[in-house]
């Protein structure tokens, strides 16, 4: 009887492995990995073999090398769907996650063009501004502008806007319900303000999302920008092909 050839290289065994550890949270976020000597010693491997299971776990997302320091488990991306119109509470909670809010900054300010044509008002018309960064498990995840009508605003920011999402207050308070809402969505760098708000460093890669909701009549009531942090979070959504025209 023939013997059965190992097909599955060493490094792929060390990847799994270490992987495995990592999702058991034997390895938890920002643990540092063992060096390179002492996965070298745990395998019996060669340095280059070890390299490349780790070079492996980089490109999935599972391991960070910060150089002159170590390699450390990477935080875990949050994966936020993109189908229906939602909060980052209603967002997070779906996640398993714990949603709070640190609030910045409250005030009435002139709405720019860019505010103006979202709010459907006149460029320099005067409207309230919410900033808050909002965390997941006490971690910064994203850094929000939020722009409202200022009769609304005014309502809004009476509430604890660190404990109430502003959706719940438009639905349930105001009776003001969210039918539809348009996005945009932009890879940027953090400025120097976001970067401070997320406390991450400047120029770090920042997920820019526009968005514009509506209540009835397509009447437009809420806009914002939001700043998500590139290293925490993935976006995904399910497209629909379009029915193609016989000929």
């Amino acid at each position: 009887m023939g013997t059965v050839r190992e097909t599955n290289p060493l490094y792929a065994k060390i990847e799994s492995t270490l992987a495995s550890e990592i999702a058991a949270g034997v390895l938890p976020p920002h643990s540092q990995l063992p060096t390179e000597d002492r996965l070298i010693e745990r395998f019996g491997a060669s340095r280059t073999t070890v390299r490349k299971a780790i070079e492996n776990l980089v490109a999935r997302g599972l391991v960070e090398i910060r150089r002159g320091i170590g390699t450390f488990v990477a935080q875990p991306k949050i994966v936020q769907e993109l189908t229906e119109l939602t909060g980052f509470v209603e967002d997070m909670r779906a996640l398993g996650r714990t949603p709070t809010a640190r609030l910045l900054e409250s005030q009435i300010v002139p709405a720019d063009a860019d505010v103006a044509r979202q709010l459907a008002v006149p460029t320099g018309c005067l409207v309230m501004r919410i900033q808050r960064v909002r965390l997941a498990d006490g971690v910064a995840m994203s850094f929000d502008e939020t722009y409202l009508p200022r009769e609304i605003g005014e309502k809004v920011v009476t509430h604890d806007l660190e404990t109430e999402p502003i959706f719940s207050l438009l639905e349930e308070r105001y009776h003001l319900p969210l039918i539809e809402a348009e996005y945009r969505l932009e890879a940027i760098t953090a400025t120097p303000a976001v970067a401070q708000a997320l406390g991450v460093e400047p120029g770090n890669p920042i997920f820019l999302i526009e968005r514009t909701s509506y209540s009835d009549g397509s009447r437009p009531i809420d806009y914002e920008r939001l700043h998500y942090r590139g290293d925490l979070i993935r976006f995904n959504t399910r497209l629909s092909r379009r029915p193609r025209a016989r000929s």
